[in-house]
């Protein structure tokens, strides 16, 4: 990634700053299955810490630590009301398990797929939006030039950087981050790492 960090302090002078004060990019992945995607839809409009407590506690629930297809529908609604989870996501949990378990969606083909592709794939399922679908391309699929434009902290952290007097809009973010291709994800996990440095990101 010293590349992508050298092209990044080169070409955006705010950017050089935030990779100086966090130092190396360090993203976590995930395996791009089940799991990754079932998490990302947890995550929706909750703060990453609450995020977080509620797909522990569905991890553990699950068995083994390791989330699945099968173990989440082995579980009853009852069971996932009580892990914190809301009936519209555990709506959307047990239909997307359905589906992978039916082959009618193919994690592993996402993998050859275009971003733009594996976009209109995701986004045709229930309880998938862009958001979501951005998540799983950068911390499953691991692709590079992915700006989330639309997520709330990667706006927060841009006025903040950039002084700007109000919440840039997702266009207003995505035109500043024109200068930051071909590496928009590196960039986007340094701004969320300048909101929250002990982020598990």
């Amino acid at each position: 990634m010293k590349k992508a960090m050298e092209g990044l302090a080169a070409a955006d002078p705010v950017l050089a700053e935030l990779i100086r004060k966090t130092g190396p990019y360090r993203i976590r992945y995930l395996e791009p299955d089940y799991e990754a995607l079932a998490k990302a839809i947890i995550y929706q409009q909750l703060s990453g810490r609450v995020a977080s407590v509620i797909f522990e506690r569905l991890r553990q629930a699950a068995g083994n630590g390791r989330l699945t297809a099968d173990s989440v529908l082995r579980l009853t609604p009852a069971q996932l009301r009580s892990l914190g989870l809301s009936r519209q996501k555990i709506a959307y949990l047990k239909e997307l398990a359905a589906q992978h378990r039916s082959g009618e969606v193919d994690f592993a083909a996402m993998r050859r797929m275009e971003d733009g592709e594996v976009i209109r794939a995701l986004t045709q399922l229930k309880g998938v939006g862009l958001w979501t679908a951005h998540m799983f391309l950068i911390f499953a699929l691991r692709r590079k030039d992915v700006l989330p434009s639309g997520d709330l902290g990667i706006r927060a952290a841009v006025q903040k950087a950039y002084g700007l007097p109000q919440l840039p809009s997702p266009a207003e973010v995505e035109a500043i981050g024109e200068r930051w291709r071909p590496w928009r994800t590196v960039a986007s996990w340094y701004l969320w790492r300048s909101l929250e440095p002990d982020a598990n990101l």
